[in-house]
């Protein structure tokens, strides 16, 4: 039986808090360090950013595998947190650049995964706290990438990025002392036992629904493409091609980055309260969807982009477009990415539910692989001709979602008929 929490707000989304702040922290400043100190062309630059974006989120799929497996969720969180903040302070020297970037994402591994099931440990399934307890941690998880490049990014930018990443490195040590410190809150947890042998294997996914989700996840990969290119040519921009100047005060480039985070918790509330309100009214719109939907308003996200490139002529453009952007790109990011995620976790059969969730993973870790590459491209166009491109991407992912509508509807029907052992 899970011990109810005294303390829904306590440990866990505290500790998630300042993970996010020292890994936001750090990728604010990574692709300006790249060219301005360490003099990386731009194209190495970026590659290298997507490259490190990818690693970041392919590793939870190993680390979640030994979380649950060898050394239950507390070990793997307390280790890959000091994983972690060593390889931030290792950031702080030019000469263990690669070697930190490695030790960030291998910490990554154990952290991402294990944190998030311990929200769910807190509560009895029926709880009705439950729910709200995930609403903290994801507010938790969004004021530190709003912080992250206010502080990180500042200090960095005006003092040395040797001091941001070092500043990152403290947060991760602040969260891990908070989560260790609330430890006695969290209810007590069962070991991974050596080995599970069951005779009582349920179905697990149907050919339908795995080609449905492999087709998802290259439409999300080709989005992400796009996507993340908001830390990477969208960042080069802003301090190339944005008059950052507001009134007598000049605006830190790394500011920028602590606006999606900003527009997300601005907009979940009303955005949930309006879909929630066209469910009540029968008008719930399909998953996929609404996820091609979100993929076009990333696309006019980027098609402003362009638009704004192109007037200007080679000249220096306001700020205010680069806030605009954010706030169209962060209501496209809120219809396809949870969207994508709670997809995935509802077709997934009992027995494979972590497997299949972790494949969301891996999608972004080939996106973000797929974002280096295109982002390499930044130098060889003018940014109105790149931002176009992006905009293209983000339609070819909208109308490759739209065409999964129906053999998506053909799998739920399936899945709606899987005998309840096997439903997750």
């Amino acid at each position: 039986m899970v011990r109810p929490s005294t303390r829904p707000d306590g440990a866990v989304p505290d500790e998630n808090m300042w993970e996010q702040f020292s890994y936001y922290g750090m990728r604010a400043l990574l692709v300006y360090f790249m060219t301005k100190e360490l003099l990386f062309g731009q194209a190495h630059a970026s590659f290298i950013y997507g490259a490190y974006t990818a690693a970041a989120y392919f590793t939870p799929i190993l680390g979640g595998m030994l979380a649950d497996r060898v050394l239950g969720k507390r070990r793997a969180i307390i280790i890959g947190a000091s994983v972690m903040a060593a390889g931030h302070f290792m950031m702080t020297f030019d000469a263990l650049f690669y070697l930190a970037l490695a030790t960030i994402a291998l910490g990554n591994g154990l952290f991402l995964p294990t944190l998030p099931s311990q929200v769910g440990d807190l509560y009895a399934r029926g709880d009705a706290r439950r729910g709200w307890a995930f609403n903290v941690y994801y507010v938790g998880i969004n004021i530190g990438g709003f912080l992250a490049p206010l502080i990180c990014g500042t200090v960095g930018e005006l003092y040395g990025w040797h001091y941001g990443f070092g500043l990152a490195g403290i947060g991760m040590l602040l969260g891990l002392a908070i989560y260790v410190g609330g430890a006695r809150y969290l209810p007590p947890e069962t070991l991974p036992a050596r080995s599970t042998v069951t005779t009582d294997a349920p179905r697990g996914l149907g050919r339908e629904t795995i080609l449905v989700l492999i087709g998802i996840g290259l439409a999300v990969t080709v989005f992400r493409a796009a996507y993340e290119q908001v830390g990477n040519t969208v960042a080069l921009w802003a301090d190339s091609g944005v008059d950052r100047a507001a009134g007598g005060f000049l605006i830190p480039m790394t500011w920028f980055q602590s606006l999606n985070p900003l527009f997300v918790m601005l907009l979940t509330p009303p955005l949930l309260a309006y879909w929630h309100r066209r469910a009540a009214a029968g008008m719930d719109q399909a998953p996929l969807r609404r996820m091609a939907c979100g993929a076009l308003i990333v696309a006019l996200a980027y098609l402003l982009l362009a638009a704004v490139g192109w007037t200007a002529n080679g000249q220096v453009t306001g700020w205010i477009w680069l806030v605009l952007f954010f706030l169209v790109l962060t209501i496209g990011e809120l219809f396809i990415l949870p969207t994508g995620l709670g997809l995935f976790a509802r077709l997934a059969p009992r027995h494979l539910g972590s497997t299949t969730v972790a494949a969301w993973f891996l999608v972004t870790f080939s996106g973000s692989l797929a974002a280096g590459l295109v982002g390499s491209l930044w130098s060889r166009f003018a940014p109105g001709a790149f931002f176009a491109l992006l905009a293209l991407l983000s339609a070819i992912a909208a109308g490759l979602l739209w065409r999964l509508h129906r053999p998506m509807q053909a799998a739920d029907r399936l899945h709606a008929m899987t005998p309840a052992s096997s439903a997750p």
